[in-house]
């Protein structure tokens, strides 16, 4: 997914530096979301509040198939019931740091989100 990866490189040197490190929680889903989209990137590149779906400086351009990937690797991951009609999706799948916050707030409830923004 070289467009991932081009997209990240272009990131501006301030912004890189500007960009707070990611918590625990945030650098385990970033660890799962290389892994299981593949991307050609390091976990630790993925800035917690760039956009996943934006292809622009910044966003990791993640499309709804990878949205979906995501979803079930989430799933399988934290064992929680995924959902694809909660009207907040385009919130919980802006960042890596709402995705994890959800997660996060939601494990133990085994309940999530799932449908990927359009």
């Amino acid at each position: 997914m070289e467009a991932h990866v081009s997209d990240l490189n272009a990131l501006s040197p301030a912004t890189r530096d500007t960009a707070r490190t990611p918590s625990p929680a945030e650098h385990r889903l970033a660890c799962l979301i290389v892994s299981a989209l593949q991307l050609e990137i390091r976990p630790e590149e993925i800035v917690p509040e760039a956009p996943l779906f934006n292809t622009g400086p910044g966003g990791l351009g993640l499309d709804s198939i990878d949205a979906l990937e995501l979803a079930l690797a989430i799933s399988r991951e934290h064992g929680i019931e995924l959902r694809s009609d909660d009207q907040r999706n385009h919130q919980i799948f802006a960042s890596l740091a709402s995705l994890s916050a959800y997660v996060e707030a939601h494990r133990a409830t085994g309940l999530l989100a799932a449908s990927p923004p359009s």
